[in-house]
């Protein structure tokens, strides 16, 4: 026996033949199960006429799919807006929880649970009718108040997450707090950071669709338009069919990135060798040879 297959054998025993046959026919079975699951939900789209061409009418006019587009981008307007303020809040707030001052300390602390504990939806709606903010600022203003302080969490628990040595060697040295931040913890700790940070933007992208309560005509809001009208036999089931694949197609882009983000950041960092000259005889001391035993 191999060292190989000791290491594969030391935490659980290869299944024998049986076994793999067994495993074989739970995957057979699984798959049957899934299929039949999808075969009866498509029949039952077929069944209630979902697929009639009435329905799906609407996607074939240029005003339809321009609404769409401009939901789409009304979309990914409030996501960018959100995202850039939620991480300069998240930035200034984990900055005040790390700060040496108490009072600073606290009222971030403060600030930060809040806003955690807050739910978006009240937040945003209390902008929006309480402030009377327009739709997009109040949109905006909730994603950016609640991710924001997701962030500084996520922000502080990484630079704590830095060995201590290094914060200790750096003062040492003579750097100021602000030197050990900018230059020592923040650029390693922003290997740990990054998956978690773009896990946030996606919780951010899908709370966009929250807009549509407050009549933000984004992407949410152009297809409830379309689904709400009669004169197309009311398609919401084409409508959730068109609309869905998008957003999930663009949170799984950013769950993705993630992935590669967290995938490159866990590998060893790889140096590159560098030739050393060969030790020859040659002049020891500036000025002169090898110093010698004065002769007698």
């Amino acid at each position: 026996m191999t060292t190989r297959t000791l290491e594969a054998t030391a935490l659980y025993d290869i299944p024998g033949p049986r076994t793999r046959q067994r495993h074989r026919l739970y995957g057979v079975l699984s798959t049957v199960v899934l299929l039949a699951l999808v075969g009866w939900i498509v029949y039952l789209l077929f069944d209630t006429g979902q697929f009639t061409h009435t329905k799906w009418m609407p996607f074939e006019y240029k005003g339809i799919q321009e609404l769409l587009l401009r939901g789409l981008g009304n979309t990914l307007k409030a996501f960018g807006i959100a995202a850039v303020l939620s991480l300069a809040l998240g930035g200034l707030l984990a900055t005040g929880r790390l700060s040496d001052h108490a009072p600073v300390r606290w009222v971030a602390t403060l600030v930060v649970e809040f806003f955690r504990a807050m739910p978006v939806l009240v937040m945003i709606f209390f902008i929006f009718v309480a402030l009377k903010v327009q739709p997009l600022p109040a949109l905006v203003a909730g994603l950016t108040l609640y991710n924001g302080s997701v962030l500084a969490e996520v922000f502080r628990s990484g630079v704590e997450s830095v060995e201590r040595g290094q914060r200790e060697a750096a003062f040492a040295l003579g750097m100021r707090k602000t030197q050990v931040m900018a230059h020592v913890l923040v650029p390693q700790a922003v290997r740990a950071m990054l998956p978690a940070i773009i896990s946030q933007l996606v919780v951010a992208l899908k709370d966009t669709s929250l807009g549509y309560l407050i009549t933000y005509e984004e992407f949410l809001h152009a297809g409830k338009l379309i689904a709400s009208n009669l004169d197309y036999d009311l398609p919401f089931i084409p409508v959730v069919m068109v609309i869905s694949p998008i957003y999930i197609g663009m949170c799984m882009l950013l769950s993705w990135f993630a992935q590669w983000v967290s995938r490159r950041e866990q590998r060893s960092p790889k140096t590159e060798a560098v030739e050393v000259a060969t030790a020859e005889p040659g002049t020891l001391l500036p000025g002169g040879g090898p110093p010698t035993a004065p002769r007698p």
